[in-house]
């Protein structure tokens, strides 16, 4: 590797994963529990053992299974990769388009997408940042029955504010006018955010509302060529039940290809 813009991102992807130094403690599920997104809801709802150590683990953070006190972004290595594939695939291929993610938590993904732009010297695409900046929605049972039961919006840990996540941009020098910010719950500010065309959309919204909301907002202007990544599509049933059910109403037939044991993506032909 000696490309300098190959040594950026990678330096820019060990970095958000807090693989240079290590994080100061770190939260591990138990093995009946792995996967680090589920590890407070787990607790709550089964009781399961949850560990602190002191000692970090950069196998296991590099794998996503850890849920992370410094690190910005709960991504594997995998899907921060991932992510690195789409848009620079998008750039290659001339696909036209801007780059949002919807579901950011403290920006990690976003400020990926944004470093591949400027290693590759784009100037004429943005990246879109939506969330609301304050955890998830409560389930609405009667519209959602697929929710019923998700604790989400009570787990403090999901409710990264918006100078938090635009100060972790600007710890990586890249809070710029490409970047722009969409506060507020999916089904009030993606329907009318004025993003253009869509080249990568990248969906991580854990629940089968944020989900949809998201696939009905901006699937439409995703252009051809085009990728979109859910994030937790093979992790979690309400996410990979929205898809299917948009994918089997729209007549959506590209192949579903699985990143690691959380996430997945396609390509729009």
């Amino acid at each position: 590797m000696s490309d300098p813009r190959d040594l950026y991102l990678d330096l820019m992807k060990r970095s958000l994963l807090n693989l240079i130094y290590g994080d100061r403690e770190v939260v591990y599920a138990n093995p009946a529990s792995p996967v680090k997104r589920m590890v407070f809801a787990a607790v709550r709802a089964q009781g399961a053992e949850v560990v602190r150590r002191k000692q970090f683990d950069a196998e296991v953070r590099q794998s996503g299974r850890d849920w992370p006190t410094d690190g910005q972004t709960m991504l594997s290595m995998k899907r921060l990769e991932n992510v690195q594939y789409c848009v620079e695939q998008a750039i290659k291929n001339n696909v036209p388009g801007n780059l949002i993610e919807a579901g950011v938590w403290r920006g990690g993904a976003s400020i990926l997408m944004r470093a591949v732009l400027k290693a590759h010297n784009v100037l004429d695409r943005k990246v879109f940042v939506a969330d609301s900046f304050e955890g998830l929605p409560a389930p609405d049972a009667d519209k959602y029955p697929q929710d019923i039961g998700i604790d989400y919006h009570k787990m403090d840990e999901l409710k990264i504010s918006l100078s938090e996540v635009q100060g972790n941009f600007e710890r990586y020098q890249l809070l710029d006018e490409q970047v722009k910010f969409l506060k507020g719950w999916f089904e009030d500010t993606l329907p009318t955010a004025d993003t253009g065309p869509l080249a990568v959309i990248r969906l991580d919204g854990d629940m089968y509302e944020s989900t949809m909301d998201g696939l009905e907002a901006l699937y439409e202007r995703l252009s051809p060529g085009g990728f979109i990544i859910l994030d937790d599509y093979v992790m979690l049933e309400p996410c990979r039940k929205a898809v299917d059910d948009y994918r089997k109403r729209n007549g959506i037939t590209e192949e579903i290809i699985p990143i690691d044991f959380a996430g997945a993506y396609w390509k729009k032909q």
